[in-house]
């Protein structure tokens, strides 16, 4: 009889991906050194729909492409691939509950994997291995994704994350880090993950101050679950939306924007908002109570230091601190294929929304946009361009769902939240 596995949060994608993974289990959580004897170590690494993407080494194979995702608690490996590839031995089967609506899922649990990470390394790190890719982050990040790695890293060095040079910096946990004119946020760590408290102003004109998970493993600026027991107001101008796929199924929910969001000394204007389903995600979070996440498009406009064992964040103002927010204006939701994952499939078209006005459908493929191969962009280029500014427009051409044919339409973006 397979052991059963809490997962105290969800993993999600398309507007977050946060993965809270508590095992029980007497071993203490691996921790990386260096090897020889350096003190810091830069890592690039890739941002990808918001996501921070690190290569890293499993049993002396690899590299294998990890989201670097504070909101994870446990090494999870999503691609049930990397079981062969990696040699992996004494592998216990479990069942595996979360958000959403479905059954549980199987996966097994590795005791004992050795990770390195550039020049650091742990030699023996627990993972939780999923039997099969219900996630599908590959296709969702235009690029092979295996996994995601989140306290065992953060915990074993004081990191300095800067969004703008693409550039992750790794000190000894003994080191100090404060950035010149760098503001301290407290932080808590709880289940092995980072909280803070901040400052809202909601639609609807009230300021509530709010518990939210730090999670760069989330591509949305802000998702608010619930406050005083009960599902945030959605605001009257909103978007219902798939905001991704958790472990027992899909998450509904709504775009909006909140006022502000106060993050130490500064005052974010205009925020778009994900409410997730209360009943799928909010009426489920029992062990810690929390109001929401922050996520990479609020993290992105500062350099940040986590220092989890001084219980502080530090942020600096980045380039992007004055970018608006934007949310995709297409109304298009894509996904990347094909052996090199250089095809862009549709995979839904939101109602009254400017590809459903043009007539485009869900499975129809994208082969060109202003005349330029997809397969010369990236997804994050794509994704950036359908949410760059009200009122553009592209030329698309695209080979309708069950059709070889090639057509083109002319596609105007539409700011709707």
């Amino acid at each position: 009889m397979p052991s059963k596995l809490t997962i105290a949060n969800c993993l999600q994608k398309v507007l977050f991906i946060f993965t809270g993974l508590l095992i029980v289990c007497n071993s203490a959580y691996a921790q990386f050194e260096f090897t020889g004897n350096r003190n810091r170590e830069n890592i690039p690494f890739q941002l990808v729909k918001n996501l921070m993407v690190i290569p890293l080494k499993i049993n002396g194979s690899g590299p294998y492409n990890f989201v670097l995702d504070t909101g994870v608690g446990l090494f999870l490996i999503t691609d049930p691939a990397l079981v062969d590839s990696i040699h992996i031995e004494n592998l216990r089967s479990i069942k595996i509950s979360g958000f959403g609506k479905g059954e549980d899922l199987s996966a097994f649990v590795a005791p004992s994997l050795e990770v390195d990470i550039g020049s650091a390394k742990a030699k023996s790190i627990a993972a939780a291995i999923l039997k099969k890719d219900v996630f599908e982050l590959s296709s969702f990040a235009g690029m092979p994704i295996h996994g995601l790695i989140g306290y065992e890293f953060f915990n074993s060095f004081t990191v300095r994350i800067s969004y703008s040079l693409n550039s992750i910096t790794i000190y000894r946990p003994d080191q100090f880090y404060i950035p010149r004119k760098g503001t301290r946020i407290p932080i808590t760590i709880e289940e092995h993950k980072p909280y803070m408290v901040n400052e809202l102003v909601l639609s609807t004109g009230q300021k509530v101050s709010a518990k939210l998970i730090i999670d760069t493993g989330a591509g949305h600026p802000i998702s608010l679950e619930s406050f005083e027991g009960k599902p945030f107001e959605v605001p009257q101008v909103n978007i219902a939306a798939n905001l991704g796929i958790g472990l027992m199924g899909a998450i509904k929910g709504y775009i909006g924007r909140i006022p502000s969001v106060k993050i130490g000394k500064f005052t974010l204007k205009n925020v778009i908002a994900a409410y997730p389903s209360y009943e799928d995600v909010g009426s489920k979070v029992r062990s810690i109570q929390r109001n929401g996440s922050v996520g990479n498009n609020i993290l992105r406009r500062f350099d940040v230091v986590f220092d989890y064992h001084r219980q502080s964040m530090y942020i600096k103002p980045s380039s992007f601190l004055k970018e608006p927010f934007e949310h995709d204006m297409s109304g298009m939701e894509l996904a990347s294929g094909g052996k090199d994952f250089k095809r862009v499939i549709i995979t839904r078209i939101e109602p009254s929304s400017p590809a459903e006005e043009v007539g485009l459908n869900k499975d129809d493929e994208i082969l060109s946009i202003n005349f330029k191969s997809v397969t010369d962009m990236t997804m994050q280029e794509i994704d950036n361009l359908f949410r760059s500014r009200n009122d553009r427009s592209f030329i698309l051409e695209v080979v309708p769902r069950g059709s070889k044919e090639r057509e083109r339409v002319i596609l105007t973006l539409q700011r709707r939240i």
